[in-house]
C-alpha cells in the first residue's frame, strides 16, 4: 500500500507520534510525504520515506498529481483548519473521492484506516489497483 502523509504545521508533532505508534503496521508500506513531514516522520520513527518538495513549494500538488495519476492508495493529512490552505486541501480531498482513495484529516479517522489495513478490510485497494 502507498500511503501519502501530509501534516500541517501544528500538526506536524502529531502525525510523528501517530507513525510512531504505529511504526510496525506502516513499515509494511511505501511511505511517501510532503518534505518536512517525511524528514519529521522518518527521524522518529527511523522509516524509510519518500520526500517530496515542502508543502509550501509544491510538496501537496505533487501528492495530488501522484492520487491523479493513481501513485497513492491511502492519505493521511493532518490539516490545521483553522491555518489551512483551502484550495490545496479541497483540491486533494476531492482527488481522494473522485480514485477512491481513503483518506483521513485527523487522527481519529487515521486510526480507523491504520486498524483497517492491519486486519485487512483495505486489500480492496490493492486488488482494485490489480497489485495482487
Amino acid at each position: 500500500m502507498r500511503i501519502a502523509l501530509i501534516a500541517h504545521d501544528s500538526r506536524k508533532e502529531l502525525m510523528a507520534q501517530f507513525c510512531t505508534a504505529y511504526v510496525r503496521i506502516l513499515s509494511e508500506n511505501d511511505l511517501i510525504a510532503t518534505g518536512v513531514t517525511g524528514k519529521i516522520v522518518h527521524d522518529a520513527t527511523g522509516l524509510p520515506v519518500r520526500t517530496l518538495y515542502p508543502g509550501g513549494r509544491g510538496g501537496a500538488e505533487q501528492i495530488a498529481a501522484m492520487i491523479g495519476c493513481g501513485e497513492v492508495d491511502m492519505l493521511l493529512f493532518f490539516r490545521d483548519t483553522v491555518e489551512e490552505k483551502v484550495l490545496v486541501g479541497s483540491v486533494l480531498l476531492r482527488l481522494c473521492d473522485m480514485h477512491t482513495i481513503p483518506v483521513a484529516t485527523n487522527i481519529a479517522t487515521a486510526e480507523v484506516l491504520i486498524h483497517g489495513l492491519e486486519r485487512g478490510d483495505l486489500a480492496w485497494i490493492e486488488l482494485q489497483r490489480g497489485r495482487k
